[in-house]
């Protein structure tokens, strides 16, 4: 491993959290798609499963930045074993209803209840923030590695979900994702040496972190940027039917996650200067060109090539939006913050993921790239129209207390 990457874990506990953070994050990119294989073998209704798989994202988007805001207040520990323990049990109840082929609408009522997972990658990297807060460039690297462990669950998690739904037994995508999720959260609550400290009841009174002007740029953005993912992904799966060979959809998608982990990977050893806000209006353009060779592929090799080239913006992209989120909010808030990312992302991936599928059905695969090239110029737009406000970093938690008790002795003389 480079030295770098050598650095950041010879904090103790580090290798454990993040360990735990990856077994927790892998139903991130196997849930879903766990369920749409699971539904569609079950009961050959690719509407249903679609339709279920979205109810999780959107459940999940919903309830995520609420999780999140409680751990801020009381701890990781008191708030994400019973958040884990009620989606573990939602999706149990799911997987069974599905197989007994209940009615339709409890399978809906249980896929809501499983969207209560809570957002495992912002709480381990508040752990990182809180080790290294600091240290802007041991951040740094910590962000970057962190990205890699989101692109390597990308990689490997629809592989195993698919392969084991189709091959063992419908259900095993699925619970399977839920057994990394309880082992997951369970091993990284016990890890309280790194567990961030709560902030003090006071802090939380100022609302959410969403009334950030930055934060409202960057989760906009990140709205559009999940609609590309969304819409590539299913546009891509299309495209491989399209060209006879369905089962290289998961390895030309695994490509594109590629692109992204080895653009982390480099990315983390870099020591940059300049304005992040400059470095994260790069990343966002680079994720919209780089749309534009999908609308000129013909053949599967030339998709895998294309996809890779535009992974290589992600990583960068997400990295420096993590680090932006820091700087335009309180500390206090910093998990909610960065699930509200996170929230963007997924809503974005569920809309550009049923545009995608409407836009295949209409005028095919490869004419519906255009959805992608959309969804980054939308990004682009938004990134550009909100660059100023990310220029305008907010004031630091101390600076906010210091100004907040000069408001209240001008207001105690102004009285006297």
């Amino acid at each position: 491993m480079p030295s770098p990457y050598r650095a950041i874990f010879a904090a103790p506990g580090s290798k454990a959290f993040s360990a735990a953070g990856f077994l927790g994050r892998m139903p991130l990119s196997m849930m879903g798609i766990g369920i749409v294989t699971m539904i569609s073998q079950l009961t050959g209704r690719y509407g249903l499963a679609g339709a279920l798989s979205a109810t999780v994202a959107m459940a999940a988007a919903a309830i995520g930045p609420q999780i999140s805001r409680l751990v801020d207040r009381h701890g990781q520990a008191k708030v994400l074993r019973p958040a884990t323990l009620v989606a573990v049990a939602a999706a149990t109840g799911l997987i069974v209803c599905a197989q007994a082929g209940a009615p339709d609408w409890t399978l809906f009522v249980f896929a809501a209840g499983a969207g209560c997972v809570p957002s495992v990658g912002s709480m381990v990297r508040a752990r990182w923030a809180a080790i290294y807060r600091g240290s802007p460039r041991d951040l740094h690297t910590a962000y970057a590695w962190e990205s890699i462990v989101d692109e390597t669950c990308f990689i490997f998690g629809p592989i195993v979900a698919i392969g084991l739904s189709t091959a063992w037994f419908p259900a095993a995508g699925p619970a399977l994702a839920g057994a990394f999720l309880l082992v997951g959260v369970f091993w990284l609550t016990t890890q309280h040496a790194t567990e961030p400290v709560p902030a003090a009841r006071e802090d939380h009174t100022r609302g959410s972190a969403m009334s950030s002007r930055g934060l409202q740029v960057l989760v906009v953005t990140f709205v559009a940027t999940g609609a590309i993912f969304g819409s590539v992904d299913v546009v891509s799966v299309a495209f491989a039917e399209e060209e006879g060979h369905k089962a290289a959809a998961s390895l030309v998608l695994a490509v594109y996650a590629l692109g992204s982990c080895v653009a982390g990977l480099v990315f983390g050893l870099l020591h940059l200067k300049g304005a992040p806000e400059r470095r994260w209006l790069v990343g966002v353009c680079a994720m919209a060109v780089s749309m534009i060779p999908l609308q000129l592929v013909g053949n599967l090799w030339l998709l895998a090539a294309a996809l890779f080239v535009a992974g290589l913006a992600i990583a960068p992209t997400m990295v420096t939006t993590m680090a932006l989120v820091a700087s335009h909010i309180p500390s206090t808030k910093l998990t909610e913050g960065m699930t509200w990312v996170s929230t963007g992302l997924a809503v974005g991936v569920a809309l550009g993921s049923a545009a995608a599928g409407a836009a295949v059905d209409a005028w095919g695969a490869e004419t519906a790239y255009g959805v992608s090239g959309v969804a980054g110029a939308v990004a682009a737009v938004v990134a550009f129209l909100g660059y100023r406000r990310l220029r305008q970093p907010a004031p630091t938690q101390e600076v906010q207390r210091v100004d907040e008790r000069d408001q209240h002795g001008e207001r105690d003389a102004s009285v006297a």
